[in-house]
């Protein structure tokens, strides 16, 4: 039998590159994929990370598959970052995955 696993994207500030480094590995969070340099401008508050004369921040994104049990803590501590980072707007979110190998 499979283990019900989770697909969680993030997307954060460049400036917390170092504490999602960290969150990553006090979770045993392993695997992951990366992309260093991701624009956007948040649903909700905050300044625009288009990398442009105007908005000169940058985003990163991470697309990890994580165990069922693994997503609360992790959405639990990004929760913690975002409200002591809130200007920075850290965002994830949470789909399931049908199969994998």
């Amino acid at each position: 039998m499979k283990k019900i696993m989770k697909a969680v994207f993030i997307s954060y500030n460049q400036a917390l590159t170092e504490a999602m480094d960290a969150i990553l590995s006090r979770l045993h969070i392993r695997g992951y994929t990366k992309w260093d340099l991701t624009v956007g401008r948040g649903s909700v508050k905050g300044e625009p990370h288009m990398g442009t004369h105007t908005w000169p921040s940058m985003n990163s994104s991470i697309l990890t598959i994580v165990p069922d049990e693994k997503v609360q803590p992790l959405l639990e501590t990004l929760r913690k970052l975002d409200s002591k980072t809130e200007e920075q707007g850290t965002r994830a979110f949470v789909w399931n995955i049908e199969d994998h190998l």
